[in-house]
C-alpha cells in the first residue's frame, strides 16, 4: 500500500495533501497466517486526525 496514511497532522491541511504518516499497525505471529483474511486502511472516514484500521481474522 503505497501513499496510504492512518494518520495526519491537524496543522497545514496535511489530510487533504495526502502527506500522512502510516503510524497504526496490527501485530500478529506466524501462527495466524492462515487466519488472516485482509487488512484495510480507511481514509475515507473522517473525524480525528487518525482513520480507523481493520484486520479481518477467520
Amino acid at each position: 500500500m503505497k501513499d496510504i496514511y492512518s494518520w495526519w497532522s491537524y496543522r497545514f491541511k496535511t489530510r487533504e495533501k495526502n502527506a500522512g504518516w502510516r503510524i497504526d499497525y496490527f501485530i500478529t505471529s506466524e501462527r495466524m497466517d492462515d487466519r488472516l483474511v485482509s487488512a484495510a486502511i480507511h481514509t475515507e472516514i473522517f473525524g480525528s486526525d487518525h482513520c480507523p484500521v481493520e484486520l479481518c481474522i477467520a
